[in-house]
């Protein structure tokens, strides 16, 4: 069973918390860590192009002449394809690039993704974090004190709408997540992981009832 330290905002080591090997002593695999990057990339990507096709025009219900008599084309409709002002033929159109992926695989990928962090001694436990009112200023000097304002940090909470949240969300280089919703991606292009004792202890429990 590995551990790590629990500190206080001041640098000081308060206990040891237990992690399971399972979850910190993984062997790397890039083929895994790639399938789940792809895979949360594509699910959050979305189309930005878009067109009308003819029946999305406004305009033109009234048939702009009679059928026959007038030595035109026939015409239904002045929104047609081939009319300046008309709908657009097989247009782009915002689309889903989002696919499934084995829910062992996700886990899998988190697993090796949080070893990799814990064999380069860049994960942070703190005993905890508690802003009686929003202050960026507190949280810069909480990431000052660990050397961390020049990294891209992941702060790990238990709630992401708690002042905590706010204050540190409000500095540059840093992102705010919950347990529930770490992910790998996240993990992997963060330089450290900033956790509190008891945001760790969630994404153990559910990391491991994942398994079970």
């Amino acid at each position: 069973m590995a551990s790590l330290d629990v500190l206080d905002l001041k640098g000081k080591e308060i206990e040891k918390i237990s992690i399971s090997n399972e979850i910190v002593k993984q062997e790397s695999n890039n083929e895994i860590l790639y399938q789940e990057v792809r895979r949360y990339l594509a699910s959050i990507r979305s189309g930005t192009s878009s067109t009308k096709g003819r029946s999305e025009v406004r305009g033109g219900g009234k048939k702009p002449w009679r059928q026959k008599g007038t030595g035109n084309a026939r015409a239904g409709t002045i929104r047609s394809p081939i009319w300046k002002g008309g709908g657009i033929v097989f247009g782009p159109k915002p689309r889903n690039y989002s696919f499934k992926l084995n829910k062992k695989v996700i886990r899998k990928s988190k697993f090796i993704a949080m070893s990799e962090k814990f064999k380069e001694k860049k994960i942070i436990v703190l005993d905890k974090l508690a802003f009686k009112k929003p202050k960026t200023k507190k949280a810069y000097e909480i990431l000052e004190k660990f050397e961390l304002i020049d990294k891209k940090v992941l702060v790990i909470l238990e709630n992401t709408r708690g002042d905590e949240a706010i204050s540190f969300r409000n500095i540059e280089n840093v992102l705010v997540t919950s347990a529930k919703s770490l992910n790998t991606y996240n993990i992997l292009i963060s330089d450290y992981l900033v956790f509190t004792k008891n945001s760790l202890t969630e994404l153990v429990r559910g990391l491991t009832n994942e398994g079970s």
